[in-house]
Parts: structure tokens; C-alpha cells; sequence
């Protein structure tokens, strides 16, 4: 096959704009191939995406719940986790009301009115005495268990103040209840393990520990959770770029390739075309 020295000419020309092409179709990539492989390894170019302020806050968020949570574990576990602990254990039984009375006596307590105000009252002792249906045996009603350590004479210890007839009608109406219930049994609790003749109506201390267990550990699992969010989805961006980085990389990497094909053709054909002429 003969080559002219004009058709030599244009073949120069063709191959001249066609590597002109692929060096402006890749030129990011070329220069990044070059910047990211001077160190040997391309996937530690980007140790760590800086984060945003939205992902910060939410970060601090979360550091900031559980925080709180753990404090609300300390000032509950000391309020009310610990009475609990050192209160007496009682079992459920069934009480049968036998008498009620109000005692003549009435007991002193405190109250106050205001920053510097402070008074002297007195309250009705109302006192409930019931059968314990599982031994037979008579016991002293009370409300809770807080009412037996306040004062273990009376069913529960009223708000002191200084209206005596609120406080009595207040007894009353309790005397009532339990005067309508004679012979009807109800719901109590005893302590198998005390000799004291002391049941109580309610525990207070039950909803009061599933609550100081369930919203401290629901606030740490939600702060827990949020940081665990912004962390996974830090990761994944992450992993996104590296990604991203690879496949940069491996399209930038065939430039080089095809350039240096064009001039192995271009110098086959010329080596040809003198050959041929010789």
C-alpha cells in the first residue's frame, strides 16, 4: 500500500485531534489518577468526609440524652429506688374490713403558709382494722407504705393545714367508704416476714420503679440510636466516595492505554509506508 506524502500528512493530522479529544474529555480524571496514585493507594485519599452541622448537632444530642439519662438514673435510683430496696417485702392477701373509728385525740403536724410563714395544726388519726383472710388474724389498715413509716398509728396522714373541718370531713368520707365495705373482701398486702400486726392497701412503690426504670432507658436508647444514625450514615457516605473514587479511577486509567495505542498504530504505519518506499 503506497503512502503519499499528503496522505501521511492527514493521517498526522487525524491522530493529532484525536488525542486532542481525549485529553480535554479527560482531563479531571487524568489529573486525579496522577494525585491519587502518587502515594501508592488510591482508597486513602479520603480518610474521613467532614461532617455537617446538622450531623453535629445530632451528635451532640444524642451525648446529650444519654447524659441525662444516666443523671436520671442517679437521682432516681437514690429517691426512690433505694426506700424501695430497704422497704419490707409484702405479698398480696385478702382483708375484710371489721372496724372503723377516728380517734378523740387528735395529732399534731406542721405546715406552711409561705416563704416565712409557718404553722402549728392538728389532724384526725382515722383507723381502719381489717381480718386477714390467709391467718384469721386481726391487723391495722394502712394506705401504703409511706403512711406506715410516717406515722404507723393511723390509715394515712392527711396535708396539714389549718382548716379542721376539711381534714375531718376528709376522714369521714374515708370512714364511710370502709364502713360500706364491712364484710366485703378486698386487695391487700402483708409482710410474711414481720410479726407486726401492719397491712398496707396499695404498693406504692410498683408504677413508681417501672417508671424510674422505662424513661431513663428509653432516653438512653434514643440518644444511643441517634448517634448510632449519624455514625452508619457518616460510614456509608464514606463508603460512597471510595466508591465513587474507584470508579474515577478506572475510566482515568484507560486514557493512557489508548493514547498509547494511537502511537504504536501511527508509528507501525509509518515504518510500513518507509519500507514500502525503499
Amino acid at each position: 500500500m503506497d503512502f503519499s506524502p499528503s496522505s501521511e500528512l492527514g493521517f498526522h493530522f487525524v491522530a493529532f485531534i484525536l488525542l486532542t479529544r481525549h485529553r480535554t474529555a479527560f482531563p479531571a480524571s487524568g489529573k486525579k489518577r496522577e494525585t491519587d496514585y502518587s502515594d501508592g493507594d488510591p482508597l486513602d485519599v479520603h480518610k474521613r468526609l467532614p461532617s455537617s452541622a446538622g450531623e453535629d448537632r445530632a451528635v451532640m444530642l444524642g451525648f446529650a440524652m444519654m447524659g441525662f439519662s444516666v443523671l436520671m438514673f442517679f437521682l432516681l435510683g437514690t429517691t426512690i429506688l433505694k426506700p424501695f430496696m430497704l422497704s419490707i417485702q409484702r405479698e398480696e392477701s385478702t382483708c375484710t374490713a371489721i372496724h372503723t373509728d377516728i380517734m378523740d385525740d387528735w395529732l399534731d403536724c406542721a405546715f406552711t403558709c409561705g416563704v416565712h410563714c409557718h404553722g402549728q395544726g392538728k389532724y384526725p388519726c382515722l383507723r381502719v382494722f381489717v381480718n386477714l383472710s390467709h391467718s384469721g388474724q386481726k391487723a391495722l389498715l394502712h394506705y401504703n407504705e409511706e403512711a406506715v413509716q410516717i406515722n404507723p398509728k393511723c390509715f394515712y396522714t392527711p396535708k396539714c393545714h389549718q382548716d379542721r373541718n376539711d381534714l375531718l370531713n376528709s376522714a369521714l368520707d374515708i370512714k364511710e367508704f370502709f364502713d360500706h365495705k364491712n364484710g366485703t373482701p378486698f386487695s391487700c398486702f402483708y409482710s410474711p416476714a414481720s410479726q407486726s400486726e401492719d397491712v398496707i392497701l396499695i404498693k406504692k412503690y410498683d408504677m413508681a420503679i417501672f417508671h424510674c426504670l422505662f424513661w431513663p432507658s428509653l432516653t438512653l436508647l434514643g440518644g444511643a440510636l441517634i448517634v448510632g444514625m449519624v455514625r452508619l450514615t457518616q460510614h456509608l457516605s464514606l463508603l460512597c466516595e471510595k466508591y465513587s473514587t474507584v470508579v474515577r479511577d478506572e475510566v482515568g486509567g484507560k486514557v493512557p492505554y489508548i493514547k498509547q495505542h494511537q502511537f504504536k498504530l501511527c508509528s507501525m504505519r509509518r515504518s510500513k509506508g518507509r519500507a514500502e518506499k525503499s
